[in-house]
């Protein structure tokens, strides 16, 4: 008899109990023992605990009564929103869980938006009515309309007490429809990690067919075939199994072991299923070791999290200052905060990073077409420039609008629409990628004092008229500093620059010029004293050129120290000026 299956996710807004959800069903299908049951159970990275958000997705298998029940715990925020639509096309179902505190939010639509495109069956929760909450029923109206169904459809639930968990699964059981069944043999790719052993493990649905140990397969994508290693399914620990079936959602341990042959969203077997693309990353950012001596400790961190982390990108590069170090492409800004924090805390190393850019398109004055990643590489003479942008959806109560709206005078943002959404205002805007990468989420929480949100997704590339800003430490170029800066901010941009090093800059045994340049020219400019020792307090009395020899002593030692010193910016001096 064939086993009966219920695939679906839990999708939410950051903080709205995701994750704490999944450990009350972890508890209530007893998939996991009381005596092993931990907190947000499914993160398993230290940051995903201590930030309170699920950066990786994880797959988990649960027996309900005579049901297989396969969740996938999905990350919330924008920058991982392409893996999330490929978890989306992994079930058939979606439980949209909606905070009765914060209420519906930028993320709730933008996930219920997708969960709609993917054709899934939407059932709504209430989270937190322990806390008895005002405005309950009118937030479940709210969430019933969203939904286009009847208020008595939307289940209240508290997933840190259990209340009500019970019925929220007998939901899925019931309104989640059984898995669909295909003649091809196919298995869609939604996640990955890499085992010494065992290669590249891909996180599957089957779609079709059947799939067990020494099979010989294909990557659709890739064209490339292999023989499968062993195959499995998360209890929520991989646990093997003699084969993996239609409806089924487990894991193919292929052998591989090069990550890049596994793509999310690829499919194995004998036809690819639709909609499989490479996600691009939309940050750059070089990283160089603080000791050039880690370089080689850098490459192997950046390769270990490449193996579990296939959206992260990179490739080597040289800075005249800052030595050897690596071009690194990201998802977004949390995707790069991620990984800078993990090569800290789990590899120990000091990194220092230039300013987060975009990918510009520019055209030389000959004609040629390129690609500019970095700000370091703009060049000089252009003709013409395009820069990405996105559309950006916030969610704002209707007497913050004025607050927000204020952000225009910070960041490049043209209002194309606002509506009203419930009990809160929708606006619709367009905004440079370059923009939203710095700190806008925390201007806007500011702004609003925490009860605004928001969602973007990339739109497309527009002319626009930049200028690259290159800052030199006593005589020296940092690399690092350099910044494509909008033509009517530069001046503005280059004198915050002056101020803030010259405010954060460490005093040396030298002078240093604090210089911002635009093509050569500087239009900024502060400098640092040198630090001060009084070489002659010892002397006492005698004539004044033994003084005047100590002086002189100094201030030729100062000068070697300047010519033979490297000018050191220090980590800590990157992350300040990163914010705006």
């Amino acid at each position: 008899m064939a086993k009966e299956n219920r695939n679906f996710v839990i999708i939410a807004h950051i903080d709205h109990g995701k994750s704490t959800l999944a450990d009350r069903f972890l508890e209530l299908t007893g998939t996991v023992s009381p005596r092993k049951m931990k907190e947000q159970y499914l993160d398993n990275l230290e940051l995903e605990r201590e930030r309170g958000i699920t950066i990786k997705m994880a797959p988990v298998r649960m027996q309900y009564g005579d049901v297989i029940l396969n969740l996938i715990d999905t990350p919330g925020h924008s920058d991982f929103s392409y893996e999330v639509s490929r978890a989306l096309k992994a079930v058939e179902g979606a439980i949209l869980l909606v905070d009765a505190t914060q209420g519906i939010q930028a993320q709730t639509i933008a996930n219920l938006e997708a969960a709609k495109g993917a054709n899934l069956k939407i059932i709504g929760a209430i989270n937190k009515i322990d806390l008895n909450p005002s405005g309950v029923d009118a937030l479940i109206d709210e969430l019933a309309d969203l939904l286009d169904s009847d208020s008595k459809d939307i289940l209240r639930v508290s997933a840190k007490t259990g209340e009500g968990v019970k019925d929220l699964l007998d939901a899925v059981v019931l309104r989640v429809p059984a898995p669909t069944i295909e003649k091809e043999r196919e298995a869609l790719i939604f996640s990955s990690l890499y085992d010494d052993h065992k290669g590249v493990i891909a996180f599957v649905r089957v779609f079709g067919g059947k799939f067990q140990a020494e099979d010989k397969v294909k990557l659709q994508s890739m064209n490339k075939e292999f023989r499968i290693k062993g195959v499995g399914y998360f209890a929520p620990e991989l646990t093997q199994t003699k084969n993996l079936t239609a409806g089924e959602i487990g894991y193919i341990a292929t052998g591989l072991k090069n990550p890049d042959a596994i793509r999310i969203g690829d499919t194995i077997g004998d036809k690819a299923l639709p909609g499989f693309k490479i996600p691009s990353p939309v940050v750059f950012v070089s990283l160089y070791p603080d000791n050039a001596g880690d370089y080689d400790d850098l490459k192997l961190a950046l390769n270990k999290m490449k193996l579990n982390d296939s959206s992260l990108s990179f490739s080597p590069d040289l800075s005249p200052v800052l030595g050897r170090g690596f071009k690194c492409g990201f998802l977004g800004r949390l995707h790069f905060e991620i990984v800078m924090q993990r090569l800290e805390r789990e590899f120990g190393l000091n990194i220092i990073n230039s300013f987060p850019s975009v990918a510009y398109h520019v055209e030389t004055p000959d004609g040629k077409k390129i690609v500019v990643e970095n700000a370091k590489d703009f060049p000089e003479n252009v003709s013409r420039t395009f820069e990405p942008y996105v559309k950006l959806f916030i969610l704002v109560p209707s007497a913050l609008l004025g607050a927000v709206l204020e952000l225009r005078n910070v960041f490049r943002i043209k209002v194309v629409r606002t509506e009203i959404d419930g009990s809160r205002l929708r606006i619709e805007a367009e905004m440079p990628l370059a923009d939203l990468i710095l700190d806008f989420d925390d201007k806007l929480k500011s702004a609003s004092r925490g009860f605004a949100s928001f969602s973007y997704e990339f739109d497309e590339y527009k002319e626009a008229s930049v200028k690259k800003l290159d800052i030199y430490i006593a005589g020296e170029q940092i690399p690092g500093l350099s910044r494509i800066v909008p033509d009517n901010e530069v001046y503005r941009e280059a004198r915050k620059m002056a101020e803030k090093l010259k405010k954060l800059l460490p005093r040396q045994q030298f002078i240093q010029a604090i210089q911002a340049m635009i093509g050569g020219k500087v239009i900024a400019r502060e400098t640092i004293p040198a630090l001060k020792k009084n070489v002659t307090a010892n002397l006492y009395g005698g004539d004044i050129t033994r003084k005047t020899k100590l002086w002189d002593k100094q201030k030729a030692g100062k000068k070697k120290l300047k010519a033979r010193g490297r000018v050191s910016v220090p980590v800590e001096v990157f992350r300040e000026l990163l914010k705006r």
